[in-house]
């Protein structure tokens, strides 16, 4: 943290559905007196407080010292269809994410938040959930001062590209979310504001280790945030 108590956030995902609205948030957030932002390539920013990494995935280490500040929020995350098979599904919802945290820790961040998913298990049947649940057990074994892990079910809000089969699940889970209650309530889907305000605010709070169901994170976020709207 810089002398005069502001706090430098960095992003890895910052164009993604959730990337997009942490930057967004960040800006705005009088704690943060910088926003540094891990890009594959250069991108159109006009704010003032945004410094831009450009960075290669497939060779972090080129850049690795440069991860460096107070809080961390990484927001990286595939489908299986944009990754084209399981072994690069792995190298950016695994891999990358740990070697990112490994090079966090080790330069001193205090402070890493992480997107996973409702139901992640590292020994579940299914392999997007156990490659989160995996990711998780990595990054606990790292024993950062605080880590946040979000389980956040389906997201909504606009996405650069189209994915049509996500956008009719979508639809349909809003339908059904009046049904889901109980043990159900966690797989209402949620905004990515929502989760993305609750995500600051769990990293400005003095715990050691955060995991966040959905439904925790809605019933929390989602009266902060629109109270701030």
């Amino acid at each position: 943290m810089s002398e005069n108590n502001k706090l430098t956030a960095l992003i890895f995902g910052s164009t993604g559905l959730t990337g997009r609205f942490i930057q967004e948030f960040l800006l705005k957030d009088e704690r943060y007196e910088q926003v540094v932002i891990f890009v594959r390539k250069e991108i159109k920013t006009y704010h003032g407080k945004i410094r831009q990494v450009v960075f290669n995935p497939q060779n972090l280490d080129e850049t690795a010292n440069l991860i460096q500040g107070d809080h961390l929020f990484c927001c990286l995350g595939t489908t299986m269809k944009k990754a084209g098979s399981r072994e690069a599904f792995l190298d950016v919802d695994l891999r990358l994410v740990v070697r990112i945290a490994e090079s966090a820790r080790s330069n001193g961040v205090k402070v890493f938040s992480v997107v996973s998913s409702v139901g992640a298990h590292p020994e579940s049947a299914n392999f997007y959930l156990k490659t989160k649940g995996q990711m998780e057990s990595a990054l606990r074994k790292l024993n950062f001062n605080q880590l946040v892990i979000l389980r956040p079910s389906m997201l909504l809000g606009l996405r650069h590209e189209s994915r049509w089969l996500e956008d009719a699940g979508k639809s349909l889970f809003k339908l059904m979310a009046g049904l889901m209650i109980g043990k159900l309530r966690k797989y209402r889907p949620i905004h990515a504001e929502v989760v993305d305000n609750d995500m600051i605010d769990y990293a400005n709070e003095v715990r050691k280790l955060i995991v966040a169901e959905s439904d925790e994170i809605q019933s929390t976020g989602s009266a902060h945030y629109y109270n701030q709207q």
